[in-house]
């Protein structure tokens, strides 16, 4: 059975930090990217940042760089999303999202995805 499960999230002071964890299993976890995407109350979702395995590329969205990293552990088949210096638009459900091989900003190429994790960033 597939499963991508999310955890790590929490209710945080504006400028606090919090680690997100995606646990993968069921599936062939190196060869594919693992992202982020997050949606906020009355928003569409958006990526935020994905790992690709296959070319060692990460990739940030423009307002999380040099905020937020992305990295895996590949014997726990875990991703991680470092959360730093969080900002009340930053407040979202998180999940994440399994596509083959590369990294790519389109939701609907990813195959598998989790349930996400609440994130909520108190100004």
């Amino acid at each position: 059975e597939v499963q991508l499960v999310e955890s790590g999230g929490g209710l945080v002071p504006a400028g606090g930090s919090l680690r997100l964890s995606c646990a993968a299993s069921g599936f062939a976890f190196d060869d594919y990217a693992i992202a982020w995407f997050r949606q906020a109350p009355g928003k569409e979702r958006e990526g935020v940042s994905c790992s690709s395995r296959n070319d060692g590329r990460r990739y940030y969205k423009d307002s999380v760089k040099g905020r937020f990293t992305i990295s895996s552990d590949n014997v726990q088949n875990t991703v991680y999303l470092q959360m730093n210096n969080l900002e009340s638009e930053d407040t979202a459900v998180y999940y994440c999202a399994a596509v083959r091989r590369f990294c790519t900003p389109l939701a609907e190429f990813y195959e598998y995805w989790g349930l996400g994790t609440q994130v909520t960033v108190s100004s």
